[in-house]
């Protein structure tokens, strides 16, 4: 007996088929069970005749939400089923029997969290799921396309890279380590071989948020490029994006519509140009048209990303944030030294900051003096102020937040949902 698919044998149309899944809502009578059956492709109405089953009937009867089952039937066109189809059932074969199921119409935001490992299964985060794995597959395509190497990083490492208050110290035998807060100082190290690189891995940062955008273990994507300014790297950061946002549109239009996205419209945004500007430019747009009044040298927070964004139905590059709160790699301006020739990308819509890059300092002197100023011990870092020593190079690389990206595209509410097993102050486990 083969198997197919929900989704392939709605593309049937009509006639025997067999099928497998997860009862995915049940409802009866004395004479008729009706279940909805799901998997990973689409959910069918199922119907039971009692007069087709007997003793078995009986175990049918108390078939529970998430039981897995097989069966075999008539497949016909109904119009009141909810995708136009359903299944006479002719028989059926119980696989593994479900409890009573924790997770009902009824829950809160607490109990879905606890009962994350069974909220997983979720329609909802179904879709979630499958929009972030052609997210991450598309964008391995890409690189591919042109003509990046795969580059790993340890994920223990000896010293900070963005910020010395957001390392979580490990013990590594009779030393400690800290989980790593991005691949960048050893990618940089990777593009005098490789040149262009790049990579996906858990990134680690103790941030004492509990916003609806902040996680403390999320999944970094980066990218490194040697010989590439900071146009050279946010036109790339550009292009990556557009073309991953494309595959997502293309192929995951019923997921996206699922959540209540329109795959139309971000193909529409794909096309559309998407402006850059400066730091300078984004605090005249908020004094002018939000009335907000951000002195040069403060970092854009959440509030200042949304009423900027408001302003832009695609996503804009913002360059040449203030050199004094941005992290020691990132250079100055040689034309005006209290800017860094960085970026950031920030989505429309509220979703703020998606990616983060800068051209990587040449300049051992300044940097050892920022470092210092951070109490960081300049000692650790001697390796990685070899790079310079040694036939350095312009290079320059940025690092996007997948959960961000997939928060975004998938219209959620919390960055929570766009990973599976969200980490935060607040929770460990499941």
């Amino acid at each position: 007996m083969k198997y197919v698919s929900i989704q392939e044998a709605i593309k049937k149309g009509k006639g025997k088929v067999s099928v497998r899944g997860w009862v995915h809502r049940e409802r009866g009578s004395n004479k008729f069970k009706f279940i909805t059956l799901r998997d990973v492709t689409n959910v069918i109405q199922c119907i039971f005749e009692k007069e087709n089953f007997g003793q078995e009937w009986d175990a049918l009867d108390k078939m529970q939400v998430e039981t897995s089952i097989k069966l075999t039937g008539d497949l016909k066109e109904d119009k009141r089923a909810s995708n136009g189809y359903e299944i006479n059932v002719k028989e059926f074969h119980i696989i593994g029997e479900s409890d009573s199921y924790p997770i009902t119409k009824d829950f809160s935001v607490e109990h879905l969290a606890d009962n994350r490992h069974l909220w997983l299964r979720s329609r909802k985060m179904v879709a979630i799921m499958k929009v972030r794995s052609t997210y991450i597959q598309a964008r391995d395509e890409f690189f591919r396309k042109e003509g990046f190497h795969r580059f790993d990083a340890p994920i223990m490492q000896p010293m900070q890279c963005e910020g010395g208050s957001t390392l979580f110290e490990v013990k590594y035998y009779k030393d400690k380590q800290y989980l790593s807060q991005s691949w960048q100082l050893y990618a940089e190290a990777g593009v005098f071989g490789l040149e262009k690189i790049y990579n996906m891995g858990p990134t680690f940062r103790a941030e004492k948020s509990k916003t609806s955008r902040h996680l403390s273990e999320f999944w970094m994507a980066e990218a490194e490029v040697a010989w590439a300014d900071l146009h050279d790297i946010s036109e790339l950061a550009k292009r990556e994006l557009k073309y991953c946002l494309k595959i997502v549109a293309e192929e995951r239009a019923e997921e996206l519509k699922q959540l209540g996205k329109d795959a139309k419209e971000i193909l529409k945004m794909v096309k559309a140009e998407w402006p850059t500007i400066k730091y300078r430019e984004a605090l005249k747009i908020l004094k002018t048209k939000c009335k907000m009044d951000v002195p040069f040298g403060k970092d854009l927070r959440t509030i200042e990303e949304e009423e900027l964004m408001k302003h832009f139905d695609v996503p804009i590059v913002v360059t040449h944030y203030p050199v004094e709160v941005m992290a020691f790699y990132k250079p100055r301006d040689p034309e005006q030294i209290d800017e860094a020739l960085c970026f950031d990308m920030l989505a429309p819509e509220g979703y703020g900051e998606i990616i983060g890059g800068s051209q990587r300092s040449l300049d051992i002197k300044d940097m050892e003096e920022r470092l210092k100023k951070d109490g960081e011990d300049v000692k650790e870092y001697g390796w990685y102020f070899d790079l310079r020593k040694y036939g350095s190079i312009p290079h320059s690389g940025y690092g996007i937040g997948v959960e961000r990206i997939v928060r975004w595209v998938c219209g959620l509410d919390n960055i929570k949902d766009a990973i599976p097993f969200p980490r935060t102050m607040d929770r460990y486990k499941p």
